[in-house]
């Protein structure tokens, strides 16, 4: 088996300053800018979050600014999220969810107003566009479908320290209830696969 895993998206964009400041603003992270010669060049960013990433520039793609429509991000609180980018400037559409509560339509067709009525994971949406016009949609995603995280990854060291605690107070409840108050000595495998689970690993 090779694993194909996406690395970057190549976005079209006519003015690589402007569009750097966008995507600045919107907290991704900036990797790389190499200018070349020729006028050629190379920024590229990552999302939060992200293990894929964005590259805009010149003189790399010969697509028309701002014809990229497709690019979707996954955030676990749809709601936060169109808080936050509301907050840092960003013209984003109302949340959204498809009328056949699978993936929407192309355009506005079948959208309906407000996230999906079930809180659906995959179901609720919203969407942005850079200066070009090219165009995100967020997708609201809290639980996986089977087979789609192979790896773990955490934010931050207070995201780690969390996880612990939170292990920590599962464990606690682990030993009592089913374990009678016997210490378990395999402690670390069970906090292992607890914070997998809880980080959505295998689901």
């Amino acid at each position: 088996m090779v694993d194909y895993k996406l690395e970057i998206v190549v976005l079209p964009v006519s003015d690589v300053d402007r569009a750097k400041e966008f995507y600045g603003r919107l907290g991704f992270r900036e990797d790389v800018d190499y200018a070349g010669p020729e006028g050629f060049r190379v920024v590229h960013f990552t999302p939060p979050g992200s293990s894929a990433s964005i590259i805009i520039g010149s003189g790399i793609t010969d697509a028309t600014p701002g014809t990229s429509k497709g690019v979707h991000l996954v955030v676990d609180d749809i709601e936060a999220a169109h808080k936050d980018l509301t907050a840092k400037g960003v013209d984003v559409s109302e949340i959204f969810h498809d009328a056949g509560g699978v993936f929407h339509h192309s355009g506005t067709t079948a959208r309906v107003a407000g996230p999906h009525p079930d809180r659906t994971s995959y179901g609720s949406f919203l969407s942005f566009t850079d200066p070009d016009g090219n165009q995100f949609f967020l997708q609201e995603v809290t639980t996986r479908r089977p087979g789609r995280i192979s790896h773990v990854v955490y934010n931050s060291v207070a995201d780690v320290e969390q996880a612990l605690r939170d292990a920590a107070i599962a464990h606690g409840k682990h030993e009592e209830e089913e374990l009678g108050g016997v210490r378990d000595e395999n402690w670390p495998a069970w906090y292992a696969a607890y914070m997998a689970k809880a980080a959505g690993l295998g689901a």
